[in-house]
């Protein structure tokens, strides 16, 4: 099942982790809003499935992990 409150948790874990800032994040993601990053973190909104995978790719976690749906962020190849 779907966990908009660890989604929320995990995008903003893993941006600090890579040290970057909302804004940027969202530019590296396609958002095109720079405050989009900012409302999924605060559990304002949830995403689009592609928004979702290309934060995914991005952070080489699986989107089961992103999502919350499991505990462990490694991807199945």
């Amino acid at each position: 099942m779907f966990s908009k409150e660890l989604f929320s948790e995990r995008v903003k874990m893993l941006r600090i982790a890579r040290n970057l800032s909302q804004i940027e994040l969202a530019k590296v993601v396609g958002f095109s809003y720079s405050s989009a990053i900012g409302d999924i973190e605060r559990g304002r909104r949830t995403t689009p499935i592609d928004k979702i995978v290309a934060l995914a790719d991005y952070f080489g976690v699986s989107v089961d992990y992103l999502i919350g749906r499991t505990d462990n962020p490694k991807l199945y190849k």
